[in-house]
């Protein structure tokens, strides 16, 4: 009896293992643009106490958490293009290069190599579809402004579906066609704008945003912009249309973009929202992990941490107070094009004006707590930008540029939130890793950038030069 129990525990040892060597069928990336552990652990802290969840963020529930440096091959501080180009291929580049080493010699992705063996491919994202982070999986130029380029090559892919926000390259420098969609439509790739218009029958889809004037985002959480995309939607859509067209085995690369955006924005409360907004997508694989535990790998990280976000700053000492900005109704960028319409109005806004959309807008004097000092302050920015149309400083950042009056609001609402910020670009602090399903012990220790697509390929029995 001993001895047949030792070999009933040798079988399934060894059933164990051949289910670990097993290539996974079914690869899941999701990077989270910006997202360093500040993020991830304020929409936590915000999850706990405002939504009062007693269950984490799906990505804390997975069995292997670990970090990841992100440098690139020209700074320390690395821009999004070279940290995609290291997600996607394994290989540092220089800032700004997409898809190509420093010798500006083209190197290859892990979608590529998986397309070219039988996998179905899904690329999305809540901002530009030829951003940085989705374009390092299909793209090589030197420059990674060159959307037009960048486009064609997402044509000529062959990849299955992308979805994300617009194509930047649709126009020459006069604003004429430049025949981009005519290179989707000759490649047998259908563009839908909005989610209404999919095509359950067609075997490639592009899925972009129905306002076509915003073509860098799809609008964030907080603003609940009606009729907009949104990234658990494009999830759910590319999930379905990868096992309606390759159900064997399929790779889908899913970016939470709006967190970078609101990153450089230094908007606190928008970016802890767009974090939750990306957990949701991941649990959307999360469940499909569930239904297919050893054939599945889920791999989440980040290209580079943006802002320096802390939990706790000066202004609240030891408390991180995130509940003061569970009635923001509205992102920094969205509150200052409203502050630019009221300049350019014929009509001469007042003090109370704003007084009264502050308080519906963001909670001021209501749940959100302000000082006579600080009412004070706001009124008088108000009166001199305002009413006297005294000029100040704006404040100007990657994706937008804030008047001086929306840029306090937003100093005072993160201080009242224990939101610190350190910069409004990139900063080099290492990223989180987190994986669940088959081999994902392989990612437990430190990791580099290019050292996780590596692993993913290896993984599933191939390599990358």
């Amino acid at each position: 009896m001993k001895f047949k129990a030792i070999a009933t525990a040798l079988l399934g040892a060894a059933s164990a293992l051949t289910v670990s060597a097993d290539a996974p069928k079914y690869i899941f990336f999701f990077i989270g643009d910006g997202m360093g552990m500040g993020e991830i652990m304020n929409a936590q802290v915000y999850n706990r106490v405002v939504l009062e969840n007693e269950t984490p963020l799906t990505m804390m529930q997975f069995p292997v958490a670990s970090f990841c440096t992100t440098h690139s091959a020209s700074s320390d501080v690395t821009d999004s293009a070279a940290a995609g180009t290291a997600l996607a291929t394994g290989h540092k580049t220089k800032n700004g290069m997409l898809g190509m080493n420093p010798d500006t010699l083209a190197v290859t992705s892990i979608a590529k190599v998986l397309h070219d063996n039988g996998y179905g491919v899904g690329l999305i994202t809540s901002v530009a579809i030829d951003d940085a982070t989705p374009g390092a999986f299909y793209a090589h130029v030197p420059n990674r402004g060159m959307f037009r380029e960048i486009g064609v090559q997402l044509a000529e892919s062959g990849y299955e579906f992308a979805a994300g926000s617009g194509l930047r390259g649709t126009k020459d420098k006069d604003g004429n066609d430049n025949g981009l969609l005519k290179v989707f439509e000759d490649n047998n790739m259908k563009i839908s704008y909005g989610l209404d218009g999919y095509d359950a029958t067609a075997d490639r889809m592009l899925i972009l945003s129905p306002d076509t004037d915003r073509n860098w985002n799809i609008g964030y959480t907080v603003d609940s912009i009606p009729g907009a995309l949104t990234l658990p939607a494009l999830t759910r859509t590319g999930l379905d249309h990868m096992m309606r067209v390759a159900p064997d085995k399929f790779f889908m690369m899913v970016e939470g973009g709006n967190i970078d955006h609101a990153g450089h924005a230094n908007d606190g409360g928008t970016n802890i929202k767009e974090v939750l907004n990306f957990d949701e997508s991941l649990a959307i694989a999360y469940d499909f992990y569930r239904q297919h535990p050893e054939e599945t790998l889920i791999v989440v990280t980040a290209d580079h941490e943006t802002g320096g976000m802390s939990v706790g700053c000066q202004a609240t000492g030891y408390s991180a107070p995130v509940v003061n900005i569970r009635d923001q109704k509205i992102s920094k960028e969205m509150f200052a094009e409203h502050c630019k319409a009221m300049l350019k109005s014929r009509r001469v806004y007042k003090w109370d004006d704003m007084h009264e959309f502050l308080a519906d807008k963001l909670g001021f004097w209501k749940s959100v707590k302000l000082t006579d000092a600080e009412t004070a302050e706001l009124r008088d920015m108000f009166t001199n930008i305002f009413e006297n149309r005294n000029s100040m400083p704006d404040q100007k950042t990657l994706y937008a540029s804030f008047d001086a009056f929306s840029a306090r609001v937003f100093n005072i609402l993160n201080d009242k939130a224990g939101i610190g910020w350190t910069t409004g670009s990139h900063t080099g602090a290492p990223v989180p890793v987190f994986a669940v399903g088959v081999d994902a012990e392989k990612f437990s220790d430190m990791n580099d950038n290019i050292t996780l697509p590596r692993k993913i390929i290896g993984i599933a029995g191939h390599n990358i030069d």
